[in-house]
């Protein structure tokens, strides 16, 4: 067995967590290939075998409508929707992840008696859509502009209808427990009419307006960008400092886009910095255009950055725009939206990235640059959809007044309405919702919900809801633009529960009960939700937790990606390893707010849990576990069946307490470590010793109580073998409706928990002491166990020596090696005949070699330790680690050769 723990320097709450991989071969369960396969459950196979079963079972669940949420229930409501996926995404690493904890806390509710809805859905995902199908027109020598708006939209409506949503199928193959009769898009007829009223309720609150503000702009796009749509990067660039004006009154900014200062309107420095004092107030000559341009003193200027002086260019920047908006400058715009310049001049109809060097060539050869620093490595922001570098831009846009909104958003969480998990993200909330500025919501596309405001032939401006009558005639047209994504998604908790309708879904499942999503979308998504159901809802918020988990890293801590070849698709787990091991290698590893890394072999430890639990409970059905019987009374079972009955029960709260706290990571160790320590390890082999000795009914109770409870908890995290499994012990329905496991309450049993560990040493000591002895893990030896009646585990010995393959001494038995192992009521000495089980030659060779290694060690050791100067100046830490390993070296070559002594002449 290898474990494989995490990475270094990820976050202390992924230290603790390991994944153990077992070979296929190294699962040990004799019981089962001894078993006569007549006697075996012909509905379970010799093997679980994930691709043959899991889309079957899927689909039975879904024919038998398990997973359709009944509004008019009397169950209490468990709700939660579905983050929604573009149109034209599919199943990533992150996705798995995130739909892995959203289907084991809804398959828990539903068995604990909840009315669960996991309400499914898409986005439609405005510019990667229209971006897809414009590529795809582009191989047919088309734009959009050739078919024009009304064609292109029923174009992209196709597109939608052919290829989209293939990430829905995806789910499905994970396991997704989803109701599908309720799937929803963000622009089908019920969520644009929830959009047009909350547009009309906003703009008459006047909550939504038009103003001129710097957004983010993609020049091939053609549109204003969201900050989520901007991935920044570390590139190379230049850095030149320019010198404005002459002698005395020169002054030197320092810019990484030279081609913006023709359109400088101010340079600015700090209010306090002694060295511009003299020119605040005055004006400098900016060159190549002639134009004269003010200094003013703004207290944004960092004086300790570079010159302590910056360029002011209103229209190109966003901090250059408050401080034009705090000192009254003009903003000149001298870039179109193709980042073109329109300047006039000798750089008219340049491209940017054209004009960058020649603006640099002009102004050095007219001795402006003072100097010049390449490479210059910078961040720099790109269009996310086709990596275009983002040009900040002056526009005119429609905005959100945040400030009230934000505040209500901010209050919910304060006051404990909606709590986040983990609690350490709140600062971060708070910090996104008590500073956010108002928000950009028009976008320069055509897919998407048109802005519903229209134009008048007079000048009128009028905003209409979905029930309101359209203006018509000559002269009146539709704003142009549609609105961001993130406005539709915004309103995905209640706008997919029917809203602005007063529907009975809404009644029944709003709050939604659950938000599980990355905290890297806090921002763009979790308080823009936050905002506009408090807005839309008269205050009741949109979801009662927040669980925040973190992103997929590989085995190395890196962020995965496509460019470095690091990123692992999901989908190829599924193929290789089972729907069930992919999410509990990915639920293993989920805790809130941490990152979390995977590997590959992480996933085959996941298959490889699978397997042994497969095999456990085939040799449980086969050596004839029942749940037909009520478990014995407390004094009808042996020890370790009230120890392995006290363990599950310990387990069930276990569980419970960290999936409440949305400790997964937890929650699925403890079932990993019970399933397989605890009941494969120890229990199911006591079973065989006691179903052997005539106590089968009692034992076969207890095996058939214990993995009925134990494949319950495990169904949420890994539904489809445990349903096969479930199924074939009970005969029940289906787990997706079956009863969830309740603590019994019942006092633990100290006793048999103190003899089951006692057991538990004397094996684990034995098969120790075998292996040193050089005997193989399978090998059976005569063996006696004297002392276990003094020490309380007389009738444990039958089991100890199933546990370590020692047979009982004929007549002929010789004494060739003791153990004495130590127990807290006393001593149990350990006989083994040795006699013809092991290769005296090999084995003396062997010890010898080994022994060789630790004389090394030792006479290495004893050196450095005896050597004054060495001693002298060594620190105390290294001089106690080297007297360490001369005390294991000793007592190695001590072993070694009690061993060598013990051994048979060859």
């Amino acid at each position: 067995m290898t474990t494989f723990a995490g990475p270094p320097g990820l976050p202390a709450a992924l230290a603790g967590i390991s994944f153990q991989v077992e070979t296929p071969a190294s699962v040990d369960f004799t019981a089962v290939t001894e078993l006569d396969t007549a006697t075996q459950r012909p509905d379970l196979p010799a093997a679980w075998t994930p691709a043959e079963v899991e889309a079957e079972l899927y689909q039975r669940w879904v024919d038998r409508r398990y997973f359709e949420a009944d509004v008019k229930s009397d169950k209490p409501p468990f709700t939660i929707v579905l983050p929604p996926p573009n149109v034209t995404g599919s199943l990533h690493m992150g996705h798995a992840m995130n739909h892995s904890v959203m289907d084991a806390l809804s398959r828990r509710r539903r068995m604990q008696g909840y009315e669960v809805l996991w309400l499914p859905g898409m986005d439609h995902a405005g510019i990667a859509t229209q971006n897809a199908v414009e590529r795809d027109l582009a191989k047919q020598g088309l734009s959009r502009q050739d078919l024009g708006r009304e064609k292109f939209i029923e174009r992209v409506w196709e597109w939608k209808e052919e290829y989209g949503g293939k990430i829905l199928d995806q789910m499905k193959r994970l396991g997704d427990g989803i109701d599908w009769s309720r799937e929803r898009f963000t622009m089908d007829e019920g969520l644009s009419r929830a959009v047009q009223t909350i547009f009309k309720k906003m703009y008459d609150d006047g909550l939504i307006y038009q103003a001129e503000r710097i957004i983010n702009w993609c020049p091939r796009c053609q549109t204003a960008l969201s900050d989520i749509e901007v991935d920044h990067s570390e590139d190379e660039g230049e850095l030149v400092s320019i010198r404005y004006g002459d002698g005395e009154n020169s002054i030197v900014v320092a810019t990484t886009r030279a081609e913006t200062m023709l359109g400088d309107t101010a340079v600015a420095v700090h209010p306090d910095d002694e060295r511009y004092q003299h020119l605040i107030g005055t004006e400098v000559e900016l060159p190549l255009t002639g134009r004269r341009i003010p200094i003013v003193a703004d207290a944004h200027v960092d004086p300790k950055f570079g010159t302590g002086a910056v360029k002011v260019t209103p229209a190109h920047d966003p901090n250059d725009f408050e401080i034009g908006q705090r000192h009254g400058l003009p903003n000149l715009t001298i870039m179109d939206g193709r980042a073109t310049i329109t300047a006039h001049g000798p750089f008219f109809g340049l491209d940017r990235l054209e004009a960058r060097p020649a603006i640099v060539a002009a102004l050095r050869a007219e001795g402006r640059i003072v100097a010049e620093k390449r490479p210059y490595v910078h961040s720099v922001g790109h269009c996310s959809r086709c990596n275009t570098v983002v040009e900040p831009r002056l526009s005119l846009q429609w905005w959100v007044k945040v400030e009230n909104i934000a505040a209500a958003a901010s209050a919910a969480v304060r006051d404990g309405r909606t709590k986040i998990h983990p609690a350490e993200l709140n600062k971060r909330y708070f910090d996104w919702t008590d500073n956010l500025h108002d928000w950009c919501i028009s976008r320069q596309l055509w897919w998407g919900h048109r802005i519903p405001v229209f134009y008048g032939p007079a000048g009128e401006v009028v905003c209409v809801g979905p029930d309101d009558e359209i203006p018509t005639g000559e002269g009146w047209r539709q704003d142009e633009d549609v609105l961001d994504t993130w406005f539709s998604s915004g309103l995905w908790p209640f706008s997919t529960l029917g809203w602005p309708e007063s529907t009975e879904d809404l009644k029944k499942f709003y709050p939604t009960s659950v938000l599980s999503t990355g905290y890297d979308i806090l921002f763009f998504w979790v308080v823009r939700m936050m905002m506009f159901g408090l807005y839309a809802m008269d205050e009741v918020q949109p979801f009662n937790d927040v669980f925040l988990h973190g992103l997929i890293r590989d085995q190395h801590g890196k962020k995965m990606s496509k460019s470095k070849g690091n990123g692992i698709d999901p989908l190829d787990w599924m193929e290789r390893y089972g729907a069930d091991a992919t999410r509990f290698t990915l639920l293993r590893g989920t805790n809130p707010g941490s990152d979390m890394a995977v590997a590959e072999e992480w996933a085959a430890g996941s298959r490889n849990f699978t397997t042994k639990l497969w095999n456990a409970t085939r040799f449980a059905l086969a050596n004839g576990a029942t749940v037909e019987r009520p478990l014995p009374a407390r004094d009808e079972l042996t020890a370790a069946d009230r120890w392995i009955v006290d363990e599950l029960d310990a387990l069930v709260s276990t569980v419970d307490t960290n999936f409440e706290a949305f400790q997964f990571s937890r929650a699925c160790e403890a079932l990993a470590a019970f399933t397989r320590d605890e009941f494969c390890d120890w229990y199911l082999e006591i079973a065989k010793v006691q179903i052997a000795d005539g106590r089968a009914e009692a034992t076969q109770s207890v095996l058939g109580h214990v993995l009925d409870t134990l494949l319950r908890l495990l169904h949420p995290s890994i539904p489809f073998i445990t349903e096969t499994l479930w199924t074939s012990l009970t005969g029940g329905e289906s787990l997706v409706i079956a009863e969830w496991p309740k603590p019994s309450g019942a006092e633990r049993d100290l006793d048999a928990k103190a003899e089951i560990e006692g057991l538990k040493k004397l094996a684990t000591e034995i098969r120790r002491f075998r292996s040193e002895q050089g005997l193989n893990p399978g090998q059976k030896v005569a063996g006696k166990v004297r002392g276990a009646c003094c020490v309380g585990l007389v009738d444990q010995v039958p089991s100890v020596r199933s546990l370590t393959r020692l047979t009982e001494p004929g007549d002929e038995f010789t004494v060739s090696a003791t153990l004495e192992v130590g127990l807290p009521k006393g001593a149990v000495k350990v006989e083994l005949d040795l006699s013809g089980t092991i290769d005296v030659v090999a084995e003396r060779k062997r010890l010898a070699k080994d022994l060789a290694v630790a004389q090394k060690e030792l006479e290495g050791t004893t050196k450095k330790l005896g050597n004054e100067a060495f001693l002298a100046k060594a620190p105390a830490d290294v001089k106690a680690k080297i007297e360490e390993r001369k005390a294991t070296a000793e007592s190695e070559i001590a072993r070694i050769n009690e061993r060598l002594a013990a051994l048979p002449e060859a």
